[in-house]
């Protein structure tokens, strides 16, 4: 029996990921660098040691760049495409059905506590959400399993009981260590990505009526 329902933030509730990847690619254009999605997934629904964009034409190719000028420039750009942005379909409708069903919900992202409750606020979300979970929470972050094991803890509930909703595959990993049935709603960049765990795959929440999930077998494929 489901309890509770686990959602990744970044990519998932709002699509910030797209933004991220085309406010990066167009700032390392300006100097010449082609960022391909292959190289910039690699920091995608996790932390920035694999591949930090803000730090690589400086670090890896020696291009003689303002950090702080560049980093403010990025910043400035992504803010820019996210007024274009708003909840992805589904969501709100899948939180408002599982706060009537009695469900437990919980937010598990790898990004800091304060960027995740300040946009849940601003798209007047975080109140549906008894549990949040971020990169200040733990050692470390997805596909580390630990934003997910805390999670389920502090819900009272356990791996067989919980839903995880991921928009990419380092999230979708982490779900899937922790035990966690993951249902996949990748967005534009995410949705180009190889997943290579357990998962249930859907272009938005939706193509699956909540009840079905809460109710039917879930399914999986890798």
């Amino acid at each position: 029996m489901i309890k509770a329902l686990v959602f990744d933030f970044d990519g998932t509730i709002i699509d910030t990921e797209t933004a991220w990847y085309v406010a990066f690619r167009d700032a390392y254009k300006e100097h010449g660098v082609d960022l391909t999605l292959e190289m910039y997934s690699q920091c995608i629904g996790t932390s920035l040691k694999t591949f930090n964009p803000y730090e690589y034409l400086i670090t890896d190719l020696n291009l003689p760049i303002d950090r702080e000028a560049f980093r403010e420039s990025v910043q400035l750009h992504h803010a820019a495409l996210m007024n274009n942005e708003q909840v992805r379909p589904g969501i709100q409708n899948y939180l408002e059905a599982a706060r009537k069903a009695g469900l437990k919900l919980a937010v598990a992202s790898s990004s800091k506590r304060e960027w995740v409750e300040q946009h849940l606020e601003q798209l007047k979300l975080k109140d549906y959400f008894e549990v949040i979970r971020t990169a200040d929470d733990v050692a470390h972050v997805k596909p580390d399993p630990a934003l997910y094991n805390q999670a389920l803890e502090a819900l009272g509930v356990t791996a067989d009981e919980a839903v995880a909703i991921e928009d990419s595959p380092n999230g979708a990993r982490a779900a899937a260590a922790a035990g966690i049935h993951c249902v996949v709603i990748s967005n534009t960049i995410t949705g180009t990505l190889d997943f290579d765990m357990p998962h249930q795959r859907l272009s938005c929440l939706t193509d699956l009526e909540f009840n079905d999930l809460i109710s039917k077998p879930l399914v999986t494929t890798v």
